[in-house]
């Protein structure tokens, strides 16, 4: 495909685009220049209006990654489980399970899917490489309904904990096969906002989990979240698999057809198909094995700036502000119960990462990073004053009284800062700045790194505020967001609206002849 067709600037708003775009080209003559005008000033291009054959359909684009990040919904739901669920079993009265569930068993449960998501992050990446992105998407409906199973029909700690392991499993496999599936069925142009729908479904899950299950029992809202792996099953199934893994694997007339499902019959499937082909025939002519393909330059860059955006997203503090959601509404004398408070913020959450998901082609990933880091810094600097500030002069103090709005205000911007940057693009980042040589294994080790940071970040919070204080620790967390700044500026790459191909030239590689040149 020729990438700049991609950039055309049809100023069309993001909603309207995919609709426009799926209307099907109509015979008749062409229109006339004044015709074209009088589009252009109403802001619609004839491209967009038909279906040119160069852009293809958008619509179907989407679907396919909403479906797929059904998946990521089923992970949300996981995540937020604990928060509704652990503060209800954890009661003296509890009725939920028939074993009771001590503070320490607690923090294990709720913690068990990090290190079943750290487990498996590695081996997913092996798998869809082998059997390809959907088949392996699909085999992940079995593991999350077998720990949802467990949850359910738990009799002790230890099988409620096995439960919880088992869907981390599932949900941690989901992190890495849905970015790269995403990424791979996308053109370039949309590319980004497909990317960020996975990260709008955690944390659609996420609210989900905080709405629902603190309103309904425990048994009711363990079965709701087992209906969704299997809802995702049957609508996912529909789908096709990427065209990019079907090439790898010399089957080109799938590829072609998936190309069509995916474009519309329109769309000039061959050039794009022949790019592919073009691509996978030069890794199979010249070999190169994995050692040296990890250890380029243009690799290691990747490796580099993926594995830090990482590190940057778990140190930024995330967990610590999310966790703490109930004490900083009680801090700021704000009269809401700790569940409303954290559906509060998982609205926020799921409007911040829609909002992200509608800017990042037009903003870009490098500017949203940015602007996260900075707000966060900020944010977190705030938060540090204020509980420094009671920490020595008591809560009652006149001065921490005069600022009891501060930490209503830094919560609420650091969650949308966090939703529009550094929540949503570290994850498709790998699948941007990767070859497809490299990128299972890249966003495997990338996500395994991710929740064992997760792990590691929930599990020493309360000791770190012990030892150093409760304002010191934010303030750590802002001079790590100050360093991700500055490195984000110096060293990550844009890749809105960019093919594969000039990523790897941002990245230093040399510029590669495409196959319409060499005609």
């Amino acid at each position: 495909m020729r990438s700049s067709l991609f950039r055309r600037n049809h100023v069309v708003d993001s909603e309207t685009q995919p609709l426009l775009a799926a209307i099907p080209a109509v015979p008749g003559p062409s229109i006339s220049q004044n015709e074209r005008d009088g589009m252009a000033n109403i802001g619609v291009s004839h491209d967009v209006l038909v279906e040119s054959r160069d852009t293809g359909r958008k619509l179907p684009q989407y679907i396919a990654a909403l479906a797929a990040t059904l998946g990521a919904l089923a992970a949300g739901t996981m995540l937020g489980w604990s928060s509704p669920v652990i503060f209800k079993i954890k009661q003296a009265n509890s009725t939920d399970y028939d074993f009771p569930v001590s503070e320490s068993q607690g923090d294990w449960v709720s913690s068990m899917v990090n290190l079943g998501a750290a487990a498996v992050c590695f081996p997913i990446g092996l798998i869809m490489d082998a059997i390809g992105r959907k088949k392996t998407m699909l085999c992940l409906v079995l593991p999350f309904t077998i720990g949802w199973l467990l949850i359910i029909f738990a009799s002790n700690i230890g099988m409620l904990m096995a439960g919880r392991f088992v869907t981390g499993i599932a949900g941690g496999a989901f992190c890495v096969t849905a970015p790269a599936y995403t990424s791979e069925i996308a053109q370039d142009s949309i590319r980004g906002t497909l990317g960020s729908f996975f990260q709008l479904m955690i944390t659609v899950g996420i609210l989900f989990a905080y709405a629902v299950g603190s309103y309904v029992s425990v048994l009711v809202f363990n079965v709701l979240c087992a209906i969704i792996p299997i809802i995702f099953g049957v609508v996912f199934f529909f789908m096709p698999e990427s065209p990019n893994f079907l090439v790898v694997k010399n089957r080109p007339d799938e590829a072609r057809d998936a190309l069509i499902r995916l474009r519309g019959r329109n769309y000039d499937v061959d050039t794009e198909l022949n790019n592919l082909r073009a691509k996978a025939e030069e890794s199979r002519n010249n070999p190169v094995s994995f050692s040296s393909a990890i250890t380029k330059k243009t690799a290691l860059k990747a490796l580099l700036i993926c594995y830090s955006l990482m590190l940057l997203q778990q140190l930024s503090g995330i967990n610590a502000v999310i966790f703490n959601t109930s004490d900083i509404f009680a801090a700021a004398g704000a009269a809401i119960p700790a569940a409303i408070a954290t559906i509060i913020i998982g609205v926020i959450q799921v409007v911040a990462t829609l909002t992200s998901s509608l800017v990042v082609d037009k903003l870009g990933r490098r500017i949203l990073l940015l602007l996260s880091a900075l707000v966060m810094c900020v944010c977190s600097t705030a938060l540090g004053v204020f509980f420094f500030l009671q920490t020595v002069h008591g809560a009652d103090a006149p001065i921490v009284q005069q600022i009891s709005w501060l930490p209503l205000l830094a919560l609420s911007l650091f969650i949308i800062a966090f939703s529009l940057g550094f929540g949503p693009i570290p994850w498709m980042m790998a699948g941007e700045l990767c070859t497809i040589d490299i990128k299972a294994f890249v966003g495997s080790t990338a996500g395994t790194l991710n929740w064992l940071l997760a792990f590691t970040v929930t599990s020493t919070f309360n000791s770190l505020n012990a030892s150093i204080g409760r304002g010191q620790v934010f303030w750590l967390f802002a001079g790590i967001m100050l360093l991700g700044f500055v490195f984000i500026f110096f060293l990550v790459p844009e890749t809105k609206g960019r093919s594969e191909d000039e990523v790897q030239v941002l990245l230093g590689a040399e510029p590669r002849q495409r196959v319409e040149e060499k005609k």
